[in-house]
């Protein structure tokens, strides 16, 4: 079976906010007329399966992602929730978190479960719907609180949005063509991302070899007496982090944040280049050298994430859980950037907390590593700034077309359930003639 899609022969205006027009043949109904509110509480001491919905994943059993959050002590008390049941937490449904159940068992009172009230209804074309752009706008209309943070929908008003409802074949056509589209495009994206790990995998392998080695494969090696570097070339040393570097931990401005002035970069600016958020007062009188960021310093995230990162941005203050990192007259800036990639699983090790790992300021001066002499330092800077570009710039391309991808599967369901398009099944057979 191949699908295809065209207009509908006709449309009328809809009353409804999720489009101007919808095709002549749908009707609108509200929400409460489709499903109830179900708050059916568990028995003490019950066996159902605890259900957690995750934005983007959906409605999963909670010990299939254990590491995500924390695992509820008893489940007394929370909603039952049935196959085909839609969850919406109330907290967060303005920003898309809700999902169709595919299973049996229980979930936090913190969620609505909604359960839908006639036979001829598919869950699946409202579970859809309400994961849209436009129901995210909706939802947040009709969202009770005095911030983001507390923003709820409650189902009084969710019951009262009036939806756009077709047949129950057309629901099907719709979920069916809709399934297919993304399971495929889903797959795309898999292959990506293992093009990704495996390119990720690439670099890694090609910085530790240069790292711990040099750029020349028959040399005379020597024990560095040291287990986890083990052997190194005979014309390298071994030296800690802090004779050839100096450390600076970043500051906290939380009282000086301001509209306007230097900007604070936080771990979100260095690692996915979020837009600044806060800034700092110009006459702060925490604002010292040491915190203060230019183009191209190297910096060192010791809370979190355990890594390096060259600072690429204006004049800015650098925030706390980051060390700056300046090296020495005789070591070269991207050698020392390689080597920190390098020594991050090591630094790892030395982590402390659970829910927020960080690492000692000693622990980071302390680390031992195998020096070249300056000038075969330069070259494998050099080297690993190529090759590790190169990698990059590939995974950059690939993370490119994973995210056009994504806009597809937004655009197909956008139109699939709005009624842009008209979704139809037509057989092999009538395809080939």
């Amino acid at each position: 079976m191949k699908l295809h899609s065209e207009t509908y022969d006709s449309y009328k205006n809809a009353e409804g906010e999720w489009s101007d027009t919808i095709p002549s043949e749908w009707q609108e109904k509200r929400v409460k007329d489709l499903f109830r509110l179900v708050t059916d509480a568990a028995s003490a001491d019950n066996d159902y399966e605890l259900l957690s919905l995750y934005a983007g994943i959906g409605v999963k059993p909670r010990k299939d992602l254990e590491a995500r959050g924390n695992k509820a002590s008893s489940t007394d008390g929370y909603w039952i929730v049935r196959k085909n049941d839609i969850v919406v937490n109330k907290l967060l449904a303005w920003m898309g978190s809700v999902g169709l159940s595919e299973y049996d068992g229980v979930t936090s009172p913190a969620y609505d479960v909604l359960r839908q009230v006639k036979s001829d209804i598919d869950p699946r074309y409202f579970s859809y719907l309400f994961r849209t752009e436009t129901a995210k706008k909706i939802f947040r209309k009709n969202s009770r609180g005095i911030m983001d943070m507390r923003l709820r929908l409650y189902f009084d008003k969710l019951g009262s949005i009036t939806v756009p409802s077709p047949t129950l074949l057309e629901q099907k056509k719709i979920c069916n063509y809709i399934d297919s589209k993304i399971s495929l495009l889903d797959r795309k994206i898999e292959i990506l991302k293992n093009k990704i790990a495996a390119y990720e995998k690439l670099k890694n392998a090609v910085i530790r070899y240069a790292i711990s080695r040099g750029l020349k494969d028959d040399r005379e090696m020597k024990c560095s007496d040291v287990e986890w570097i083990g052997e190194i070339p005979r014309s390298w040393r071994v030296c800690r982090v802090k004779d050839i570097s100096s450390s600076t931990n970043g500051g906290a401005f939380k009282d000086d944040i301001c509209d306007k002035g230097l900007p604070i970069i936080k771990i979100q600016q260095l690692t996915n280049s979020s837009e600044v958020k806060e800034y700092c007062s110009p006459e702060s009188k925490k604002i010292k050298r040491d915190n203060i960021l230019s183009n191209g310093d190297l910096v060192f995230s010791w809370s979190t994430l355990i890594y390096p990162f060259i600072y690429r941005g204006p004049k800015a203050l650098l925030n706390q859980h980051i060390f700056k990192v300046t090296h020495k007259h005789d070591i070269d800036r991207y050698w020392m950037y390689y080597m920190l990639m390098y020594s991050s699983e090591r630094l790892k090790t030395f982590a402390h907390g659970s829910t927020m790992q960080h690492i000692l300021k000693s622990d980071f001066d302390n680390l031992e590593v195998g020096l070249p002499p300056y000038s075969e330092q330069v070259e494998i800077g050099r080297y690993l700034k190529d090759k590790v570009g190169n990698i990059e710039n590939i995974k950059g391309n690939l993370d490119e077309q994973i995210a056009r991808i994504k806009e597809l599967k937004i655009a197909i369901i956008n139109d699939a359930i709005l009624g842009c398009i008209r979704v139809t099944e037509v057989s092999s057979n009538e395809v080939a003639e």
